[in-house]
């Protein structure tokens, strides 16, 4: 199997997945127990909570622990509502679907809250200055929701500039930082967001574990009842083995990090250079950009709809995708392309290829023989 499909999720590594099972055999205490294994565990997730922090330069209680990307995401956006005073949420339609459908519901529910959609350009970068506009037109509280890196298309987010918007306005501003966490370095103590999300299995940790970074000062509600773990932020015993797995990931991900960027950034620029060999190929958003897109990401636009492609690509041993794998089975296409490409652009095939450190120029040899075969 070639798996190119690391956006969706990434491989495990050995070193976590010793990691977590030790602590399987060494954590096996609840965190809340006041005995001497419940305060082991306990100061192993609280260890893990500060290693994490130091990462990002954020504080130890700024971390809240979370069961993946899309808990971090919902917890952010329905406490900015309900219980910091927000009425207006400024978004883009091409945010991933934790993002987008939580909006949606509050939307629905609630008639005091607006929701602004900001302009793209033709490759899914945000108008910056209908950004400007929006945060200027009046005086309600409000949040800034914007992807760090399209999970679809890979394109950044100038996170700098928009954190900057926001401080100048006095509004919130969130971003969901899934495709970034363990592939981009980033520092909350120059860069004033207030909230990020992240998800262990993006950077070959766990799945079902994640984490928020909520800004100091600014109080949360739990959505989860029933404990005051996560410091009341979020009720339930601490999924200790894959906060541990979690923190090895990501303590590899930026020990390795420049040496593993160039890398993949090296496969992914071959990858372009032979798929140009195709008549009619695109590339999607700012995927073929090295400078505005993630080095993890390329999204290809072939010159028609080949129904089966995906399908006769799996038969070969490729794993790829059509977009994100949280659409898998709708029949709807990528929200993200229907929003930036035309109709007709829309319905021809696109996949998403996404590299890890574990691909290959071999494998993508291989990949560009089999598109040849089967097109």
């Amino acid at each position: 199997m070639i798996y190119l499909d690391n956006a969706a999720t990434t491989p495990i590594l050995d070193e976590v997945i010793d990691v977590m099972s030790n602590s399987m055999h060494e954590n096996f205490g609840n965190p809340s127990s006041s005995h001497q294994v419940g305060r082991n565990a306990k100061a192993a997730v609280e260890l893990a909570r500060k290693k994490i922090a130091n990462h990002f330069k954020a504080k130890t209680n700024e971390i809240v622990f979370t069961a993946g990307g899309s808990e971090a995401d919902n917890l952010v956006i329905t406490n900015a509502v309900q219980n910091l005073g927000v009425t207006t949420i400024i978004s883009s339609k091409i945010e991933h679907h934790a993002v987008l459908h939580t909006i949606e519901f509050i939307e629905k529910r609630n008639e005091n809250v607006k929701v602004v959609w900001i302009d793209l350009n033709e490759n899914g970068d945000i108008d910056y200055s209908h950004l400007v506009e929006k945060l200027k037109a009046d005086a309600s509280k409000k949040l800034v929701s914007l992807m760090y890196v399209n999970n679809e298309i890979g394109n950044i987010l100038n996170v700098q500039k928009v954190a900057d918007l926001c401080a100048e306005n006095e509004a919130y501003f969130h971003t969901d930082a899934v495709q970034a966490v363990g592939h981009f370095n980033f520092d909350v103590e120059k860069t004033p967001i207030h909230f990020f999300a992240a998800s262990a299995h993006k950077f070959h940790g766990p799945k079902g574990v994640g984490f928020a970074f909520i800004k100091n000062g600014i109080g949360i509600q739990p959505m989860l009842l029933g404990g005051e773990q996560e410091r009341g932020a979020r009720a339930g015993t601490e999924n200790v083995h894959s906060i541990l797995g979690m923190e090895k990931a990501l303590q590899i991900a930026y020990s390795y990090l420049e040496e593993e960027t160039n890398q993949i950034q090296e496969l992914k620029s071959y990858f372009i250079s032979e798929l140009k060999q195709f008549e009619g190929i695109e590339f999607n958003g700012y995927s073929e950009n090295e400078e505005k897109s993630s080095y993890i990401i390329l999204n290809v636009r072939f010159p028609k709809d080949y129904a089966m492609l995906l399908f006769n690509l799996d038969l070969k041993g490729i794993a790829v995708s059509g977009g994100s794998a949280c659409q898998s089975g709708s029949n709807k296409g990528s929200h993200v392309l229907n929003e930036i490409l035309s109709e007709e652009e829309a319905v021809k095939t696109s996949i998403r290829f996404s590299f890890s450190k574990f691909n290959t120029k071999a494998q993508v040899d291989y990949v560009i023989k089999t598109l040849k075969n089967i097109l």
